[in-house]
């Protein structure tokens, strides 16, 4: 099998060390030019890709601007002509309880992580679109998904980072295009000193080939969120249950409350691929 990325162009947000760092890496090994984004310092990931044979350029944009998202893109139209895929890694921490969280920590994040990634990824999708293919992965959260105590911001923009993907997918489809959504779980500089230790083995690398899975050509799912990191790999479900379906008038507050077993029941949900399909759903039971 010869090199999965050959000739494809690939642009890696926050590819300055961690993670992104090692989503570079991998893809140049596999063949692709790679714009390696960061606005710290990405000549030392640029020079790396270099002194293995690759081919790379730096890009010191900000995502947390239309304009930087843009610059992003456009680094990749002028170096090397298009762009195939995306990775969406660039983020920050702010940490704060519900209760201190202020506003400029919120926006901070909000700016990087969800704000961000559609800066990148829209101008990004149009060049996509005129193509006829293109893959777009979104870095999502284990801290979005389920939740976890002090990150109500990061929680909010990694949760909004869903559901930009499942309708980038839905308007990707007939265009080529597939948007999916990772949640690494990794021992990176962002997450040093977090979950007290606990993901401390999990290495960086053991994320990388669902990472890089996601923007192949091979890769059919889209609309997707996949769980990955220590060696396991797993897909993440949005389901809806059954529910309780009243049959008349609209009910009192008292029969909601009697049949919220009932509305919570697990047994028989169902995964809706769009909103029309829940809705779709209802009307069915109905």
């Amino acid at each position: 099998m010869g090199r999965v990325f050959e000739d494809r162009v690939a642009i890696v947000t926050g590819a300055g060390r961690g993670l992104g760092r090692a989503y570079a890496l991998e893809l140049a090994r596999q063949g692709a030019a790679v714009v390696v984004n960061d606005v710290g310092d990405p000549a030392a990931v640029v020079d790396e890709i270099a002194a293995e044979g690759g081919r790379a350029v730096a890009s010191h944009d900000s995502v947390a601007t239309p304009a930087g998202g843009q610059a992003i893109v456009q680094r990749a139209l002028d170096a090397f002509g298009t762009v195939d895929a995306v990775i969406n890694n660039a983020g920050i921490v702010r940490d704060r309880t519900f209760a201190k969280l202020d506003l400029a920590d919120l926006e901070a994040v909000l700016d990087v992580h969800l704000r961000g990634a559609f800066h990148v990824s829209q101008p990004a999708f149009r060049v996509m679109k005129e193509r006829g293919y293109g893959r777009l992965l979104f870095v999502t959260s284990g801290s979005g998904l389920f939740g976890n105590f002090g990150q109500a911001n990061y929680a909010a923009a990694k949760m909004g980072l869903v559901g930009l993907t499942r309708t980038v997918a839905i308007e990707g489809a007939r265009h080529g295009i597939t948007a999916n959504a990772i949640a690494p779980l990794a021992n990176t500089p962002m997450t040093d000193g977090l979950f007290g230790g606990a993901i401390e083995d999990f290495d960086a690398d053991s994320v990388v080939p669902m990472a890089l899975h996601l923007v192949s050509e091979e890769c059919t799912q889209t609309g997707e969120i996949f769980s990955a990191g220590g060696g396991r790999y797993a897909r993440v479900t949005i389901g809806v249950t059954r529910g309780w379906i009243d049959g008349g008038t609209p009910p009192s507050l008292d029969a909601v409350s009697d049949h919220m077993d009932e509305i919570c029941a697990d047994e028989g949900a169902v995964q809706p691929g769009s909103l029309s399909d829940e809705i779709e759903l209802a009307r069915s039971l109905l």
